[in-house]
């Protein structure tokens, strides 16, 4: 459904083409877009990889040092609590999750449908770095006040600054997706939701603990940000193999988010975990969209 909504209607758009007019005359042109997407903006990857990182650092900084222990005695864990007690954290947890994708979705859908917000993401394509330093700024604040363990009002402020953050970032992608490539948003919408209830499914029926998952997320994270230096220093595509990899990854890091709100937050800290697994979602979207528009572009 969200992605129906993001999707809208074509038309406030198809003023916007004449911008690229010149790149999309032929009949292939959403295959030449998709490869100028992935040569002139590999920073929008190096974000989301970064963003992926915050979200790590963020569960070593909080000062419940459960988040990185590997016994479930503590008493201020989650699963230590009794059941009724785990089931309400787990329902505000996912009705956070919810709400974030919904409010990602509404801005989305106003930015995509505002002018202004349409020629701004376009002038994003050609400042990334300015945008990668802004949106590292912002996602430190967010995940630091959405840590807050003294006020409930600073959670919720950080959580909604994220979800903008990422909202915004994510302007581009979509405004060309809707541009170009007719109902691929929602394709890739309902790829990423069963791919999502799919890892939930697995970690809430193993009930296993993936913490040892964060050496692989760690090393294959560097290896990809390496590929992205490399990509932007020497000029070489990354291609859909890279595409799949990090869709893998983000997969990786849905499951890790899962455990850890079975098993390693307190259970105040719901706001918190709603925030970390919606980047992790966020990540997979992206590179399901971005896998989508390149197999589109090939027709």
């Amino acid at each position: 459904g969200l992605a129906v909504f993001l999707q809208g209607r074509t038309e406030p758009y198809v003023a916007q083409a004449s911008l690229y007019s010149e790149a999309f005359q032929s009949s292939r042109s959403a295959f030449f877009f998709s490869i100028r997407l992935k040569t002139d903006c590999p920073l929008i990857l190096l974000s989301r990889l970064l963003d992926i990182f915050n979200c790590r650092a963020r569960l070593q900084r909080t000062n419940i040092t459960m988040l990185e222990s590997t016994s479930y005695a503590s008493p201020y864990t989650v699963a230590a609590q009794p059941a009724d007690v785990r089931a309400t954290f787990i329902k505000k947890t996912y009705a956070h999750l919810g709400g974030a994708l919904l409010a990602f979705a509404a801005l989305e859908y106003l930015f995509l449908n505002n002018p202004m917000m349409q020629k701004f993401g376009l002038s994003m394509m050609n400042s990334w770095w300015l945008v990668l330093i802004a949106f590292m700024g912002v996602s430190y604040i967010a995940q630091k006040w959405a840590m807050s363990s003294t006020s409930k009002g600073m959670q919720y402020a950080g959580l909604g600054l994220y979800v903008t953050a990422q909202a915004v970032i994510f302007v581009p992608i979509m405004l060309m997706a809707t541009l170009y490539f007719e109902g691929i948003i929602l394709q890739a919408g309902i790829i990423t939701a069963g791919l999502f209830l799919g890892i939930t499914a697995i970690a809430f029926l193993t009930k296993k603990d993936f913490s040892f998952l964060n050496g692989f997320l760690m090393i294959g994270g560097f290896v990809a940000l390496g590929l992205i230096f490399a990509s932007m220093i020497f000029g070489f595509q990354l291609g859909l193999v890279f595409c799949s990899a990090m869709a893998i990854f983000a997969g990786v890091a849905i499951l890790r988010d899962t455990s850890n709100i079975i098993h390693k937050y307190g259970t105040e800290q719901y706001v918190a975990a709603s925030l970390g697994l919606f980047a992790s979602v966020a990540l997979l979207f992206w590179y399901v969209l971005q896998i989508l528009m390149s197999l589109a572009g090939r027709d």
